[in-house]
């Protein structure tokens, strides 16, 4: 079957249909909420609430991107709601006044892993983490990212610039160093 066809049948409540696409997607959505979130059980509850809202608004999914984007906008804005449901309320900083500077070096010194790269994200603030991991582990541009997190454009580069650049210092702090 091909994925518009299997699409097709899922906008008619095809239940046989609904399982092809959950079985073709689950195992990688489930990766990208596991990004996120970092807990197995908290992964899977985000996945199965994920594909039931992709099942509840799949007629509003038009076929302007693939079925796989599309279902991935879904989970990782399940994911971010978990985790903004876990936290306390947080006074946001209102950034939208703020100048960006663009600065698309990410080079970091060669000795670095992905995994201690990994972990340096982990520890970077919310805002600035999402917004990191939005654009260099899942490939968003900052008009998606905006989007996603329903923030301003100018608030998507400020928060992936500070992210850098906290990023590096975490990088550098913890005897890894960075390239400039």
């Amino acid at each position: 079957m091909f994925q518009i066809e299997v699409v097709e049948q899922c906008k008619a409540n095809n239940r046989k249909a609904q399982m092809a696409l959950y079985k073709q997607y689950s195992d990688g959505m489930f990766c990208v909420a596991m990004r996120f979130l970092k807990n197995a059980d908290d992964a899977e509850d985000v996945l199965q609430e994920s594909f039931i809202k992709a099942f509840q608004k799949i007629h509003q999914f038009k076929g302007d991107v693939t079925f796989g984007a599309w279902l991935k906008r879904i989970v990782i804005n399940k994911s971010i709601d978990f985790l903004k449901s876990k936290q306390q309320k947080m006074v946001e900083l209102d950034e939208s006044y703020m100048h960006y500077e663009t600065d698309d070096d990410w080079t970091i010194e060669e000795h670095i892993t992905l995994d201690e790269v990994k972990l340096a994200i982990e520890q970077l603030p919310d805002k600035y983490k999402y917004v990191v991991m939005m654009y260099l582990v899942e490939g968003f541009d900052h008009n998606e990212i905006s989007q996603v997190l329903n923030i301003t454009g100018s608030a998507c580069r400020t928060r992936l610039l500070r992210g850098k650049a906290q990023l590096k210092e975490l990088l550098k702090s913890k005897g890894y160093g960075t390239g400039s």
